[in-house]
């Protein structure tokens, strides 16, 4: 059986179903019905009245069943929605769901201070299996949640489940409550029957359990449509908030991206969003690229190093479950480099939300008092919280960028689906990134913080779209580079094509593909402090022909065997990275000219480029470094193509001092030299006493297929 953790007051495997209590029926009019059917969002206290009804403990007094018992159980649905689902564009519902086969109870069945054993998990359950630093961080935070209508007994509720969980009392300045425009008063109309109520304790204990020195906004909207909600994330930044979740969806619609630069556009703030409870499909905001967009999982107890076992919240069959798929309306952002989706792809994280496996809050507005809720409402509000443990994100950034660069701080889930897409990613938990669960559930905060601020930045050089055949070897160098010096990185890739490996020391792939077929690579590199940084990119290994074996031809091409043969140049070309002096990847390159006066340096390659073969590029990177970067175009670095008798049959390119930039790579294609033997020459020139540039090549590359 699940422990929830309870404070030392609470009877060990105490039975709450066994607790009897009051629960609430609530009794509504024809017209409230009418309401719901047709998906508007009004509170249906304004046409319904709450009657009180006393429930015998006996009629009520079925086992009590564990989490983990429920989760494994099979699939059938004993849960509800607290609200009614949004039926039309601009309406919103609330995400939460109530679990139908456990017991309601009031506080006062338990005794004071004591906690429920089986309602769901609670904050002790969820800091240990998201291994956070709830009781040392988070002071001096606020974390907002944006909700519709007005829940009365927010602030009495909260303090009855901070007190049983044995959370410190939240005093004043802890908690407030506003209109969407900022104002304590007039609140919004009572929630009433909508169930907007329960989702506001949900959201409220969430941020207690995750972040409990944290300080708690509630802005409370005037209706559940976009533009209320939207104002009430607006008013929640403008009051200072750096941390906002918002746990609840509609349809999308053509007019979401401007709602997205009127409400949820905001640097320098993680806003949450929950991915929704409806299974494969993409609601609004999570669609936004300018929110983190929160999937939920499965959350048990298991007999390994971490303690806890999550999959995919949903079903292969689809309809129920975490929400995920490509976004038909909002840009995919700039982080995101996934190729299963031309727009925005949910999700970016997840957390808890199967109700199977969901949390225990307490609510006795609306419901009877403590009870078992899930949903994706519950993981936007973890998310948030998490956030907020990890510190203030940096001015100008989006974090919902900061897990893509953190991968490696994440749990990743493998497992699960929440609906049919073929078995892609997109509805199915794979390693690496996934849509229903993203790049994973928190381990720590270090995926929630900013790079400027904690930690440091990894940045992966994409290579672009890779191409190769079977039984033709490929070699393809990774690079990447730390914000910290004197750090030494690790590489792993998922998705590789089968034959191919990576060095976790050098970040070289090599191999010799043996299977047909296209998919995503993503390569990670993470340095001694566990920062790390990723980046995707599409592989496709085609059948053997005849005539051409695809393959890199150059010898030596990073100069990585400490001397320059194949290659010839000129004394002292060869240099070992050094300070001022780094190479693009690994611990050698070839500098040409640096000698702050006349000069001339070469460095060439004779290769044959094979008949048969119907594209030939020639890459390298290069580093311009120089004291006179807005001179004249004095120092130059010419690239040619000679034939073997040292004729010049073409210049590629000429740079010169005026083009500092640090490293960046050029390609270009020799198809014209298809079929012959010929030299790849670099030819550098200083030309002017008194200045210095130095020309830096690395990672030179001539690819055939």
């Amino acid at each position: 059986m699940r422990s929830a953790t309870a404070k030392s007051k609470s009877p060990s495997g105490r039975r709450r179903a066994a607790s009897g209590g009051l629960t609430r029926a609530w009794i509504a009019s024809a017209a409230t019905a009418a309401l719901a059917i047709g998906g508007l969002a009004f509170p249906a206290g304004a046409v319904a009245q709450a009657v009180r009804v006393a429930t015998p403990a006996a009629a009520s007094a079925a086992p009590a069943t564990s989490a983990g018992a429920r989760a494994s159980a099979g699939r059938t649905r004993d849960y509800r929605r607290a609200c009614s689902l949004a039926r039309q564009a601009g309406q919103m519902s609330c995400m939460v769901l109530i679990l139908t086969s456990t017991t309601q109870g009031p506080q006062a069945a338990l005794g004071p201070d004591v906690a429920p054993a089986n309602d769901g998990y609670g904050p002790a359950s969820l800091q240990s299996a998201y291994k956070l630093p709830s009781s040392t961080a988070g002071s001096g935070q606020t974390v907002a949640v944006v909700d519709a209508f007005d829940d009365p007994d927010a602030a009495a509720d909260l303090a009855t489940y901070r007190s049983s969980w044995g959370l410190p009392a939240c005093g004043a300045g802890c908690f407030q409550k506003v209109n969407q425009n900022g104002q304590a008063s007039p609140l919004p109309g009572a929630s009433g029957s909508s169930g907007w109520a329960t989702e506001e304790s949900l959201d409220l204990d969430m941020v207690s359990a995750i972040c409990p020195n944290c300080h708690i906004l509630l802005v409370e909207a005037s209706s559940a449509t976009t533009a209320s909600l939207g104002t009430a994330v607006n008013t929640a930044v403008s009051m200072g908030a750096k941390y906002v979740s918002n746990s609840y969806g509609g349809s999308e619609s053509a007019a979401d991206p401007s709602y997205d630069s009127q409400y949820y556009q905001h640097s320098g703030v993680a806003v949450t969003a929950s991915a929704g409870d409806s299974g494969y499909g993409v609601s609004y905001p999570a669609a936004s690229q300018y929110v983190t967009a929160v999937g939920g999982t499965a959350l048990t107890t298991a007999a390994n190093s971490r303690g806890w076992s999550e999959s995919a919240w949903g079903s292969s069959a689809g309809g129920e479950g975490t929400g995920s798929g490509c976004s038909a309306d909002d840009a995919k952002p700039a982080w995101q480099t996934d190729t299963g989706c031309a727009l925005r792809t949910d999700n970016d994280v997840a957390a808890d939300a199967d109700p199977n496996t969901g949390v225990a809050i307490y609510d006795s507005y609306d419901q009877g008092g403590w009870l078992e809720v899930g949903g994706t409402s519950v993981a936007s509000p973890i998310i948030a919280s998490v956030f907020a443990l990890a510190g203030p994100p940096a001015s100008g950034s989006y974090p919902s960028s900061y897990p893509y660069a953190h991968t490696s701080s994440l749990f990743d889930v493998t497992s699960g689906a929440d609906g049919s897409c073929g078995g892609s990613y997109l509805c199915t938990a794979q390693a690496g990134y996934d849509g229903p669960t993203g790049w994973g559930t928190p381990d720590g905060t270090a995926a929630f913080a900013s790079g400027a601020t904690t930690g440091n930045t990894i940045t992966v050089t994409n290579p672009g779209s890779q191409a190769g055949q079977v039984g033709a070897g490929a070699s393809l160098q990774i690079s990447a580079s730390d914000s910290a010096s004197g750090q030494t990185l690790t590489y792993r890739a998922t998705g590789l094509p089968a034959g191919l490996s990576i060095s976790s020391s050098t970040g070289l792939i090599t191999g010799t593909p043996t299977t047909t077929g296209a998919g995503s690579v993503t390569v990670t590199a993470t340095d001694t402090t566990q920062a790390s940084g990723s980046a995707s990119f599409t592989w496709t290994i085609s059948a053997s022909t005849s005539g051409c074996t695809a393959a890199q031809v150059l010898g030596n091409p990073g100069f990585e065997t400490g001397t320059i043969a194949p290659w010839t140049s000129t004394a002292g070309v060869l240099n070992k990275a050094a300070s001022g002096r780094p190479a693009h990847s690994g611990s050698w390159l070839a500098r040409l000219d640096g000698y702050r006066g006349a000069h001339t340096d070469t460095l060439a390659q004779t290769v044959t480029i094979p008949s048969g073969c119907q594209h030939a590029t020639f890459s390298f990177w290069l580093d311009i470094q120089t004291d006179d970067p807005t001179g004249p175009a004095s120092d130059t670095l010419a690239v040619q193509v000679l034939s073997t008798k040292g004729t010049v049959l073409g210049t590629l390119a000429t740079y010169s001092n005026q083009g500092s930039t640090g490293y960046s790579q050029h390609s270009f294609s020799l198809a014209p030299y298809i079929g012959q033997k010929i030299t790849l020459k670099f030819t550098g020139k200083e030309t002017i006493a008194g200045h210095v540039t130095s020309f830096l090549v690395d990672d030179n590359a001539l690819n055939v297929s």
